[in-house]
């Protein structure tokens, strides 16, 4: 009999709370972990894994990179890189790209870009409307943006030059902003992650476009969490027929290799010039490969469709298993990115799940975030739903 494996990490900083398991290796959507008990995957590395896991067309391209050349400076001109970018200009409709290795990272380069965007245009000290419950990342300039004091708390002075605003009321943010000339751009998510799924309603963003055009403001919409087909189309807005002016990217065009990216339209593509901005990393032959690949994949196996469709089936599947069960809120979000809202704080429910083989995540204390690889099957969602509906009405029916 093989001995049990003890997950730990005694080197490593305690930045997260982690579970006590350790993965070793997954097949589509579901994996395993060292000691070889196996999970549903709900959480796709946090909408990461795009493709499930040891996809076998991605497998292949990454190890045949990886044999020519896995990293090379931005010295030099990169292919795929150009390639990269065409297609995402191509899907977006926009006409440049910044690439580089996060998130945060890509968000913090949308933020130069404002900032540059109102020096340009004679704008001493620029400010940069942002959301309430927004999540932009943890540098201390996203974080800044980020609307969550929690973890803001221990890390100030926070650095200056936002305006916050509630999500999907247009007059606040008429208000907020009435008669300030150093306004430069409008900032947030179309679906809010950690937020707690939070979705920007279709009307909103079509006022917010209109409005950034009347006062030359950017509208600058990180899709980050929610683009790359995961609400079903290639990123969330474009379920409102509008275009920003910068869309940060990241997670789930690489499947899993690190990769951000900026994508700008007309009006702050040439904002930055060389020495501007720059990666040491970002654009790498490696991720690159990656990203193409990715969408060429996402395209072959209808991908897009599929998000619809299964993200479709499983809110709807979710939504009828807790009808009528007290403490249950209401599922929200779209395609396969997923909140289940409860009435109190259910962290717990993340190692319960574990438990009975299934990773989700628990965001915003009350909110149970699903955002499983775009290769989730109308079986597999059922499976979900078959594991995480029991969980919760036990959960609701226990005591506080």
């Amino acid at each position: 009999m093989t001995a049990f494996i003890e997950a730990s990490s005694p080197h490593t900083m305690n930045t997260y709370g982690r579970l006590p398991i350790a993965l070793s290796h997954g097949q589509g959507a579901r994996v395993w972990d060292v000691n070889g008990k196996s999970y549903l995957d709900g959480l796709g590395g946090i909408a990461v894994n795009t493709l499930g896991h040891n996809h076998p067309k991605l497998v292949p391209a990454l190890q045949d990179q990886i044999a020519k050349i896995i990293h090379s400076c931005n010295y030099y001109h990169i292919p795929n890189q150009e390639k990269l970018a065409a297609k995402l200009v191509e899907l977006s409709g926009l006409t440049n790209v910044f690439f580089c290795c996060t998130g945060l990272e890509a968000n913090e380069a949308a933020l130069k870009l404002a900032r540059k965007f109102g020096h340009d245009k004679g704008i001493e000290r620029p400010e940069i409307v942002v959301y309430e419950k927004a999540f932009h990342g943890r540098s201390i300039a996203t974080l800044s943006a980020t609307g969550n004091e929690k973890i803001q708390k221990g890390f100030g002075p926070m650095v200056e030059g936002f305006i916050r605003v509630p999500l999907n009321d247009i007059e606040a943010l008429k208000k907020a902003t009435e008669g300030n000339p150093n306004v430069t751009a409008v900032f947030f998510e179309t679906i809010q992650g950690e937020g707690g799924v939070n979705p920007m309603r279709i009307e909103y963003l079509q006022q917010v476009r209109k409005l950034c055009d009347e006062r030359d403001w950017l509208l600058m919409i990180d899709e980050v969490q929610c683009g790359m087909g995961r609400t079903g189309k290639w990123f969330a807005h474009q379920w409102a027929g509008i275009k920003p002016d910068v869309m940060p990217l990241a997670k789930g065009l690489g499947s899993g290799v690190p990769i951000g990216a900026v994508v700008a339209g007309p009006k702050a593509a040439h904002i930055f010039q060389p020495g501007n901005h720059g990666t040491t990393f970002g654009g790498n032959p490696l991720a690159m490969r990656a990203g193409v690949e990715t969408i060429r994949i996402m395209e072959e196996e209808g991908l897009l469709e599929n998000a619809a469709t299964v993200g479709e089936h499983l809110q709807a599947a979710l939504r009828r298993e807790l009808a009528g069960v007290e403490g249950f809120v209401e599922v929200r979000g779209q395609g396969l990115m997923i909140g289940v809202q409860l009435a109190r704080p259910c962290g717990v429910l993340a190692q319960r799940a574990v438990d009975a083989g299934l990773l989700i995540s628990v965001t915003a204390d009350s909110v149970i975030r699903l955002v499983p690889p775009l290769i989730l099957t109308i079986a597999e969602a059922d499976e979900l739903v078959g594991i995480l509906c029991p969980l919760i009405k036990q959960f609701l029916a226990e005591a506080v």
